[in-house]
């Protein structure tokens, strides 16, 4: 079933909208909140939150890319039970794909006048520009949270290759914020 016929199961307010949902995207959701929360248990019921928060939000909402919806939603539930976690318990790709960020986005209590936001739209732009294999790396190590060798699995590449990617994409993205007048 293609996504505009599931989104209008939601409107319908047929419950098929979540069974439909899980076939197409559950795999790819589960993926997402275990590469954060590393938790098999945990994981699915943040993939469970957010069948129901889709059906909160479908209607009013109608989704242009029904996929990135569902991740973004999946995304943000895993962050939330992240954060309730104790430290020692995290994730290591994420807490080690947060560090990496840290070096190169501005900090809000020096840089108060940039909205997360304004950043989301400045790294947007920024990864347009890339070429698709950094891109794409760079996507899977910070919004996916894959482990590098994951990611060279996933393009076959080797790890050495993912790496050097990713630091050449970070300190581009540094410069670039620089040049477009974000203090770092």
């Amino acid at each position: 079933m293609d996504d505009l016929q599931i989104i209008e199961l939601y409107f319908a307010r047929n419950e098929q909208a979540i069974r439909e949902t899980d076939v197409k995207y559950g795999k790819l959701c589960f993926g997402l909140a275990n590469n954060i929360l590393n938790n098999n248990e945990d994981s699915e019921e943040c993939v469970n939150d957010t069948y129901l928060s889709v059906w909160n939000k479908i209607p009013p909402t109608r989704p242009n890319c029904f996929v990135a919806f569902i991740c973004k939603i999946v995304r943000n539930l895993s962050m939330k039970k992240l954060d309730f976690r104790l430290a020692q318990k995290r994730n290591s790709n994420a807490v080690i794909s947060f560090s990496e960020l840290e070096e190169i986005l501005p900090d809000n209590r020096i840089n108060p006048n940039v909205s997360d936001e304004e950043i989301g739209h400045l790294i947007s732009d920024f990864l347009e520009e890339e070429k698709e294999d950094a891109r794409n790396a760079f996507i899977r190590k910070y919004w996916f949270f894959d482990s590098i060798s994951d990611i060279a699995a996933r393009y076959s590449f080797s790890e050495s290759k993912v790496k050097s990617m990713l630091y050449h994409t970070r300190n581009k993205l540094r410069e670039y914020l620089k040049e477009e007048g974000v203090e770092i």
